[in-house]
């Protein structure tokens, strides 16, 4: 290379230097454009002046009330539509709407364990920040269908009824079903508290605001919130915060999976997450088309419960029950009949038991276990098919025996039924505070097989 060459590249790095040094001292944070609030209708915001893509979230604030987040939920024309996550007392016409960088992430981590936080992460127990450094999607990641683990391996939620005939595999999806004051609440509880699983993921979406510290005082206890973390966002909540309630739940759960961890996601219920969609999508427009349910409700609920199951490798998994509210003791209204689709089993509570003070209330002639033909041993199978079998023939003939009009003698199963009766109903109760391990269950389930097996 020439002098002047050397010169030459020796001027031109200088003038790159210089230019790169002044690029510093002038450079500016990207302008935001602002938009303009211009009209509330019931739970919905609308906004002109600025652009954001739906789902993001948008700052809004006004001389009179304090600053409220909101999300995109969708749009006409200049106008975006918005979903407030808290109260809109206050707001004024011409508040400034201001779009954020990003989407929704949930913060992480193993600080998470024993805390009761809301659908935004604020902690609810006045314990403090909860500081965790990982974050995770608020929406998760879908993952390949063909890249789940199967189900092969037994969970043992410490509750006999569940464990010897309607067992539950590590990462199957179940509902539970019941009307208002069954017991469900209570029986989640006993599962919460009993199980073998690492972590327990506990969502309490749309609920009295009373249950949430009954459920961590009285029923979940000090031992059981230990390895729990509580995600609460009760019925006075905003639509949007209880959706957001069951997604943070669900991307808590998400992470600890990823860890390698067996998690119990415990959602109380999916009823209240389906009206929270439902009060969102007929605040923006979409019509109704079954009892009321627009079809984005039945868009939603696969995509929430799709993300609980098995992991694709890390050998973590997520047992998930949800709990089903079912109106009026309907077990075929739209809600329930789409869990139903969606889930891989479900344990149905009868508020005849119930009244009759049999306690869990299971319904093990409505009730199933899809998974539980690949995960036990077949003579248990065996076994479990022939109590609901006999179950099944004394509650179809249970009238005829209480008026006296079934003679005895005339049929040789009704007989074995009548029989067998008091103890098969007996192996159903368990006090609320009692843990009945897999094994236990198991012999248990033996012992009373020998009841009908001898006749």
């Amino acid at each position: 290379m020439t002098q002047e060459a050397a010169e030459a590249q020796q001027d031109s790095s200088g003038v790159a230097d210089l230019l790169s040094r002044f690029n510093q001292r002038v450079s500016a944070p990207p302008l935001t454009v602002e938009g303009r609030l211009t009209r509330i209708v019931g739970l919905r915001l609308e906004a002109v002046g600025c652009m954001a893509p739906i789902g993001s979230r948008c700052r809004i604030l006004s001389d009179c009330a304090e600053p409220l987040e909101a999300e995109v939920v969708g749009f006409s024309g200049n106008s975006l539509y918005l979903m407030p996550e808290g109260g809109v007392r206050g707001l004024m016409p011409g508040a400034r709407v201001i779009p954020e960088q990003g989407h929704g992430e949930v913060a992480v981590g193993k600080k998470l364990l024993g805390r009761i936080i809301d659908g935004a992460g604020r902690p609810l127990d006045a314990r403090g920040e909860v500081k965790c450094t990982k974050q995770m999607p608020l929406l998760g990641k879908p993952i390949n269908p063909l890249h789940r683990r199967p189900i092969s391996q037994p969970l043992d939620v410490g509750v006999r009824a569940i464990n010897g005939l309607l067992t539950i595999g590590r990462g199957q999806r179940l509902g539970l079903f019941s009307g208002s004051g069954v017991g469900k609440s209570t029986l989640l509880g006993m599962m919460t508290r009993n199980t073998e699983a690492d972590v327990v993921v506990v969502g309490l979406i749309g609920e009295r605001g009373r249950e949430v510290r009954e459920f961590v005082d009285h029923i979940l206890g000090e031992a059981g919130l230990s390895r729990a973390v509580v995600v609460a966002t009760p019925a006075d909540e905003p639509p949007l915060m209880r959706i957001h309630g069951a997604w943070r739940a669900t991307a808590i759960a998400e992470y600890f999976r990823s860890r390698g961890k067996n998690v119990l996601l415990l959602m109380d219920s999916l009823t209240r997450f389906a009206q929270a969609q439902r009060e969102i999508a007929l605040a923006v427009g979409e019509p109704p088309v079954t009892k009321g349910y627009p079809p984005s409700v039945f868009t939603l609920l696969p995509k929430l419960v799709e993300r609980a199951g098995n992991g694709n490798g890390d050998g973590g998994s997520i047992t998930a029950i949800y709990t089903v509210l079912v109106e009026g003791d309907d077990h075929n209204d739209p809600i329930a009949d789409a869990a139903r689709a969606i889930l891989d089993g479900h344990i149905a509570l009868s508020r005849t038991l119930a009244d009759a003070g049999v306690y869990p209330a299971v319904d093990v002639e409505a009730s199933v276990s899809r998974s539980m033909a690949k995960i036990v041993d077949p003579a248990q199978l065996t076994l479990a098919r022939q109590f609901k079998g006999i179950y099944a023939t004394y509650q179809q003939n249970r009238d005829l025996v209480n008026i006296g009009a079934y003679e005895q003698g005339s049929d040789p199963a009704i007989d074995r039924a009548i029989k067998c009766f008091p103890k098969l109903q007996q192996f159903l109760q368990q006090d609320e505070w009692d843990k009945v391990d897999f094994t236990a269950s198991l012999q248990d389930f033996l012992n009373l097989s020998k009841t009908w097996i001898e006749e």
